[in-house]
């Protein structure tokens, strides 16, 4: 598993908690900063749990949530952006990495599938 991409999952993690600490304290600003809260801290924990995965099935499943947080993570930013709550320019950083991390985490269990099956011959 590539340090780089842990680095860049733990930087990801921190921008999104400085986001929504600066969001306003009323009923959507929590909701909705909340749930990208929830799924942008948790990205690369789950990367890192892959990294000790204990067959293949396992770290596709781990890469699998991996893939399904990131692409939840674009989506509440998506949904900030369009409520109003923040400026695209001031989150095309953590849009553009959270879109990294789903084309990563789809190619990484494409190519652990394509493995598994090889060893399944």
């Amino acid at each position: 598993m590539s340090e780089e991409l842990k680095e860049r999952m733990r930087i990801f993690a921190l921008g999104v908690i400085r986001l929504v600490s600066d969001l306003p304290h009323d009923k959507v600003g929590d909701v909705l900063g909340r749930q990208l809260l929830k799924c942008g801290t948790s990205v690369g924990a789950n990367y890192r749990a892959a990294s000790r995965a204990k067959s293949q099935a396992d770290f596709i499943a781990k890469m699998g949530t991996v893939e399904e947080e990131s692409g939840e993570s674009v989506y509440w930013l998506e949904l900030l952006i369009q409520a109003g709550l923040v400026q695209r320019r001031k989150v095309a950083g953590l849009l553009a990495e959270a879109d990294q991390f789903v084309a990563k985490a789809v190619a990484s269990i494409r190519t652990a599938r394509i493995r598994m099956n090889k060893g399944k011959k």
